[in-house]
């Protein structure tokens, strides 16, 4: 490990000390009021039963958490290829600006559970009706921050562009783009965040396999010890997510503020 990296280690673990500690703090926590209070194990389980428990079904467990993430990962791809495209139509076109925009706006106030059940009843308990209710979740939030993002770019500096005789393509691409990425993330870090709610929905409506089936199952056979095994999985996804998507934030904006405080 160069001496670079190693300094960058010492900040990281300087800096998150605290929030490793409260953590520790909360599982111990956990696990020891379990006896104080004498709780039964149909309630809720020490973490280290719900650790011991879950390993006896960790292939189950990782064949759901395999399917709930490729239900999750290819919602949230298709969104954001198809959200940021359509945000930067609107924001340049007047027309969809005032027929799609006020469109997206009003299905973004529609719970969308409320659709899962007639995509499953259209569609079957196959991949597809989970990959649309994800994409659902994560299209909109994307797609409004896109709007906010490209239509965002002050008169002055756009005025300024066309005076130095650059053209539209070019203030496109050095200016707007630039400008718009940090409040594009925003959109899709948020969708990330709820990725996993939208494919866990989709799975408790309606399916025969993943976390959010299996999480449905157990709790019916009064196993809570499992059900949280399948949540911990769904967070440990959810946040997988968040991660990469922070990563590629940071590579693709190092100048902005955001990161430069980081």
């Amino acid at each position: 490990m160069s001496g670079k990296a190693l300094k960058r280690l010492v900040r990281w673990i300087s800096e998150s000390w605290m929030m490793f500690a409260f953590f520790a703090c909360f599982f111990l926590f956990w696990e020891w009021s379990i006896d104080w209070f004498e709780v039964p194990q149909y309630i809720l389980n020490k973490p280290s039963e719900i650790i011991t428990n879950s390993a006896a079904d960790l292939p189950r467990l990782m064949q759901y958490t395999y399917i709930t993430g490729l239900e999750t990962v290819l919602g949230f791809v298709v969104a954001i290829c198809l959200a940021i495209p359509i945000g930067v139509a609107i924001t340049f076109s007047n027309i969809l600006r005032r027929t799609l925009y006020p469109f997206l706006v009003s299905v973004e106030m529609v719970p969308k559970i409320a659709f899962a059940p007639l995509f499953i009843s259209w569609l079957g308990f196959g991949l597809l009706p989970k990959v649309i209710i994800v994409f659902l979740v994560c299209f909109f939030p994307i797609v409004l921050n896109a709007i906010l993002a490209f239509g965002s770019l002050s008169q002055e500096l756009d005025r300024f562009s066309q005076i130095t005789g650059a053209s539209q393509i070019k203030i496109f691409l050095k200016i707007r783009i630039p400008f718009a990425l940090p409040q594009c993330f925003v959109g899709i870090k948020y969708a990330a965040i709820n990725a996993t709610v939208g494919a866990a929905i989709a799975e408790f409506i309606g399916s025969d396999q993943g976390l959010g089936f299996y999480i449905q199952i157990v709790t019916g056979n009064m196993r809570p010890d499992l059900a949280f095994a399948g949540i911990f999985l769904l967070t440990l996804l959810g946040l997988g997510l968040f991660g990469i998507v922070t990563l590629v934030e940071r590579l693709m904006i190092p100048w902005h503020i955001s990161q430069r405080r980081g």
